[in-house]
């Protein structure tokens, strides 16, 4: 049209003005601010202003829980020989199992195996448990049983990754992760989220990753992982001291680091991942001094070692982890994972008596019974049990038939039905959740899959597992993908 100057493309200015400045794109357009487009483009970059990513958030509705222990049990408790009894496996002994079994197995499996245990009700609920039990009765009311989880995967990788991540084959965040996202933390000089002598097997760090959340939500392993893992007498975190500077020097140097990003910044937007490295420098620096108090464990009572079996050579590395734990959450941390994870000479993973059963069981239970009741014991007395979730549990159980094999009975993996129990944190104590089939070979009432389970987590703590997104690649992903039901009966 005559009369009318067209303006010039904003591709094109942008284009002239990083070539005759030497900027980087995103520094041209966070400068070229002129008419609306320009505003439009500002207000876009004000919106990715980078806030502390471990700063507490508040959750979605008033939580029962601040803070979750899980005590990883690798390897596959056996259900039927530690809390869920069956009447007809001890009848049938030796049989074939009246029904079909799974069609996918991890090896050969045979007649049904009773347990060589007896068992027993406990407290005033009556929670059954195996007389392999010795110490764990004592606090039976305070424990809310899952009897009928279930799953698909029948190897330890895959359903390792599904337990920790929600996932049994990409690399997703990690449930402590999720929990470091969606609430921050209570204290700025410890990680949100903490792994103590975590293992190296089936799936390995990534069970602690943050997969595509910020670095900063990432578990911080107390303890390299290994297989066997770290002796929790010998666990550090890396990298705690700095024989090279004085903390002066460090505290010089990270402030020149933010001045120099903050400069950055100012020139070409926000950076949130290198907002999240500085921000893991800075909390390298503060663990220096808060970790070592931490981890500390000379001011506690002679009692109070005694309580978590630190007296005694059987249990003593297992009861330094829940002692550990107990601290990290007292002072704080979101989320605290605790593993049973060594080895046996006659068995590869903790938990998987694949053979000797009866031998590896017994060994197991009395490294973490007094620990554990200990754990549970002194939250209670401390009052940090009503807000602190406790899990336990193993990747799957073990099958109520044997596995064929020469040499000591020992039972397959099997996620199809198994146990696991939740202790404190708004949930009902002395409940038992849910039902295995006679034999304890399917979930058949009350069914809870990993999704279900990471859905009640996550609403113990105030948090709506279908709100709590991270955009990647295109959609919103989830602890629970697409799924998951909160096991309401189960709420306090």
């Amino acid at each position: 049209m005559r009369g009318v100057r067209c303006a010039t493309p904003w591709f094109r200015q942008v284009s002239s003005f990083m070539s005759t400045n030497s900027l980087t794109r995103r520094a041209a357009l966070a400068r070229i601010c002129g008419g609306f487009g320009g505003l439009a483009l500002t207000d876009m970059l004000a919106a990715e202003t980078v806030q502390h990513p471990l700063a507490a958030k508040s959750p979605h509705f008033p939580a029962r829980a601040k803070r979750i222990i899980f005590l990883f049990m690798h390897g596959g408790p056996s259900h039927v020989d530690l809390f869920d009894p069956k009447p007809l496996l001890d009848r049938d002994d030796g049989q074939k199992l009246p029904f079909s079994g799974s069609r996918v197995t991890f090896a050969a499996r045979g007649n049904l195996m009773r347990s060589p245990w007896k068992f027993r009700p406990c407290g005033q609920s009556g929670i059954p448990m195996s007389e392999l039990w010795q110490h764990l009765p004592t606090v039976a009311d305070d424990l809310c049983m899952i009897h009928s989880m279930c799953e698909t995967n029948v190897a330890h990788g895959g359903a390792c990754m599904k337990i920790h991540t929600g996932d049994e084959a990409n690399m997703r965040p990690s449930m402590g992760s999720w929990v470091s996202y969606g609430l921050g933390t209570e204290n700025q000089n410890l990680p949100s989220f903490i792994t103590i002598c975590p293992t190296s097997l089936h799936g390995g760090v990534s069970n602690f990753g943050p997969g595509f959340l910020p670095a900063i939500h990432a578990g911080v392993s107390l303890g390299t992982p290994g297989y066997p893992n770290t002796l929790s007498k010998d666990a550090r975190f890396d990298y705690l001291a700095n024989s090279r500077m004085s903390r002066r020097q460090q505290q010089l140097q990270l402030r020149l680091l933010r001045k120099l990003h903050q400069e950055r910044v100012g020139q070409t937007g926000p950076d949130a991942e290198l907002e999240a490295r500085i921000q893991s420098f800075e909390l390298a620096f503060r663990m220096q001094s808060a970790a070592p108090e931490a981890m500390n464990l000379s001011d506690e009572s002679q009692d109070t070692l005694q309580l978590y079996g630190l007296d005694d050579p059987e249990t003593e590395n297992f009861g330094r982890e829940c002692l550990l734990a107990r601290r990290f959450a007292e002072r704080g941390v979101r989320f605290i994972q605790v593993s049973h994870a060594h080895s046996l000479p006659f068995n590869n993973e903790q938990w998987d008596q694949h053979s000797h059963l009866k031998r590896g069981h017994a060994i197991n239970v009395r490294q973490i019974d007094k620990p554990i009741t200990g754990l549970l014991t002194d939250l209670k007395q401390r009052g940090l049990l009503d807000d602190t979730l406790v899990l336990w549990g193993g990747e799957f159980g073990r099958t109520p038939t044997v596995q064929v094999g020469k040499g000591e009975l020992g039972r397959d993996h099997h996620p199809e039905g198994f146990t696991m129990w939740l202790a404190g944190g708004g949930v009902r104590g002395g409940l038992r959740y849910g039902k295995t089939d006679d034999y304890g070979y399917y979930a058949v009432e009350d069914r809870c899959t990993i999704h279900d389970l990471h859905a009640t987590l996550l609403h113990l703590l105030g948090l709506n597992h279908e709100r709590l997104t991270w955009h990647h690649s295109g959609r919103d992903y989830r602890l629970t993908d697409v799924s998951g039901k909160v096991a309401t009966p189960i709420l306090a």
